[in-house]
């Protein structure tokens, strides 16, 4: 009878709302929200009828709380529910307790229930030893289990992999929660290798409830595996087909997993020629075997200015701007021009390069002109190139012939020219959690070189060069966040012979070893500082957020050291170590260190801000 009052007082408050809406008026309808109710300060609300209270673990407590169904309409429930009612709640607590800790693992627990009160119910929990993985077997059906039976290689790594990576092992506490954690992370991983289709048989958990053991097991049908067999590509206009297919990477046939088909959407981004993107995989099983890739793009502008103002300790303040064409003559190829003006350099810089060809390839032609000032001399560079690039997802590759000529100026001597004609490779590879703002991971970056060159009071000769460069970072705790960094090279070259100054190397600097000046670290020639044909630096640097108010705004402190020389065993170190302050934005950490140079016995300031617009 109760309830059904209820329910007419419901009814009868909802027909007043309405006819105060029909009436219309805001006079009207604010007296009728009044008269329900609706808008007016509502009271708090009443204790429970009943109060549970609970002796039991700490980590227990919240599952009991949150799922004991006493709990829930001891809150919920008002005059509606009686005392028969209330009566079977109570008697059914103790079985719905141990129930609830079987999800845990507990399979033995021993519960209790007392009623020191009316109003009140106790329960005294005690769950008993938590039951552990005792054995794990996974089967594969379908595609995966057939290949690995007949002895296919990949398959059966595959299968090993899921059983290696199985999240709950023998020995583990069970949990029911771990246990459907441990089942959805496997399907993933299996779908991820290109089994799009592939489900769970079956599973089940087996208790030995004397032994406080389980045994698991569980049957996956994998489903077939998708192959690549033909593309389909939406929303090009300028761009070519096969510039995209080019950047799948994949011939007929090959497997399509989820990380390829990631790769292949990161490719398109990176390529610069659309702005909207969407890689899907079509999963009808009956096509499996030539699986369609479905790709719908929207292209990005076909040519698009960039201007920039900076400033850096380095080169001082700069603006520079740049234009990019991405469709060179109506070939598939893409240009990019880029002047800098700044106090001390001056530079234009030019490339032509093809879209990916097969293999991930480009071909490249490109030039560039730098006037570059220091405190003791200039240096106007001429650089010309031919070459070729390969960029995958963890890889990048160039190697390239290039003239080169320099011309270095002082105020003590003639002007240094130089002429040198090389062949290059470099490489580059990356394992970082994010390319703008890394916390975790590392690069590496490798160059070589063999040329000849001549100069200004030199021989003529042959000359062979080496670098190489290693950053890694990582976590430290809690809130701790730490750099290091590597760099080392080495001209290689008779002792009457000379080579152009980008051969070479000079030290000191924002990205180098701080406290000194740019470029101020160098072998020194009557008085003046110059380039050497052998560098060494190194830094340590360990940041953290100021405040969990401020996580952007990072403080720092580092150490740098390092120098150049003729020949890496004359080069002797330079101590700079001081404090910074990082701000991390979305374009990339905006820099300010304030740093103590040990043998020149100065401070100074580094700092880097460049905005593009």
């Amino acid at each position: 009878m109760r309830r059904a009052a209820a329910v007419a007082a419901w009814i009868a408050r909802s027909f007043a709302l309405a006819a105060a809406l029909a009436l219309g008026g805001c006079a009207t309808v604010n007296n009728a929200l009044d008269a329900v109710g609706v808008g007016a300060p509502q009271p708090p609300a009443p204790p429970p009828l009943l109060r549970v209270d609970f002796d039991a673990p700490p980590e227990l407590k919240p599952l009991l709380e949150q799922h004991l169904d006493l709990v829930r309409l001891g809150h919920l429930a008002r005059a509606d529910i009686d005392d028969t009612e209330w009566q079977r709640l109570i008697d059914a607590a103790p079985a719905q307790v141990r129930e609830l800790l079987q999800t845990e693992g507990h399979f033995k627990p021993d519960v209790k229930l007392e009623r020191p009160e009316s109003a009140a119910v106790r329960l005294l929990v005690k769950p008993g030893p938590q039951a552990t993985i005792a054995r794990f077997n996974l089967e594969a059906e379908g595609a995966l289990g057939r290949d690995a039976a007949a002895g296919d290689a990949d398959a059966q790594a595959l299968l090993a992999q899921l059983r290696g990576s199985w999240e709950l092992p023998v020995g583990s506490a069970f949990r029911n929660a771990a246990w459907s954690d441990a089942k959805s992370a496997t399907l993933a991983r299996l779908r991820a290798a290109g089994y799009a289709t592939a489900a769970w048989l079956g599973t089940g958990a087996e208790v030995d409830v004397e032994a406080d053991t389980v045994r698991l097991f569980a049957v996956v049908d994998s489903g077939p595996l998708f192959r690549f067999g033909r593309l389909e590509v939406e929303g090009l206009e300028r761009q070519d087909e096969k510039t995209v297919r080019n950047l799948l990477g994949a011939r007929e046939a090959t497997p399509l997993s989820e990380a390829r088909l990631l790769d292949f959407q990161e490719r398109l981004q990176k390529s610069g020629l659309f702005e909207s993107i969407g890689v899907t995989l079509d999963t009808d099983p009956a096509q499996a075997n030539q699986a369609r890739v479905l790709v719908k793009l929207r292209e990005s502008a076909l040519q698009v200015y960039t201007f920039g103002i900076g400033v850096s300790a380095n080169t001082g303040p700069r603006a520079s701007v740049e234009h990019l064409y991405r469709r060179v003559f109506g070939y598939p190829a893409s240009s990019r021009l880029k002047i800098e003006v700044g106090k001390k350099r001056q530079a234009w810089d030019g490339e032509i390069s093809s879209h990916a060809l097969d293999g991930l390839h480009r071909n490249l032609v490109g030039a560039a002109v730098e006037r570059l000032a220091s405190s003791t001399d200039v240096v106007l560079s001429q650089r010309a190139r031919v070459g070729r690039a390969q960029d995958t997802q963890r890889f990048e590759r160039l190697y390239f012939v290039e003239a080169e000529r320099s011309r270095r100026t002082t105020d003590t001597s003639d002007p240094n020219k130089a002429f040198a004609l090389s062949l290059n490779a470099r490489g580059g590879w990356r394992e970082l959690d994010s390319l703008v703002l890394p916390t975790q991971g590392g690069s590496l970056s490798v160059q070589l070189g063999v040329g000849r060159s001549h100069g200004t009071d030199a021989v003529a000769g042959y000359f062979q060069r080496a670098y190489g460069k290693l950053t890694v970072y990582q976590p430290l705790g809690q809130s701790w966040y730490g750099q290091a960094r590597v760099e080392a090279g080495q001209v290689f070259l008779r002792s009457n012979m000379v080579v152009t100054e980008s051969q070479q190397w000079r030290a000191g600097g924002d990205d180098s070893v701080r406290g000194y000046g740019y470029r101020s670290l160098g072998p020194v020639v009557d008085g003046v500082v110059g380039s050497g044909n052998a560098i060494f630096t190194s830094s340590v640097e360990l940041a953290r957020p100021f405040s969990n108010a401020l996580p952007s705004v990072w403080g720092a402190v580092f150490v740098d050291a390092g120098n150049v020389a003729d020949r890496l065993g004359n080069i002797r170190p330079v101590v700079g170590y001081g404090v910074g302050v990082r701000w991390r934005s979305p374009v990339g950490p905006l820099r300010l260190d304030y740093a103590y140079g040990r043998e020149v016995r100065q401070s100074r300031f580094h700092f880097s801000v460049g905005i593009s617009f």
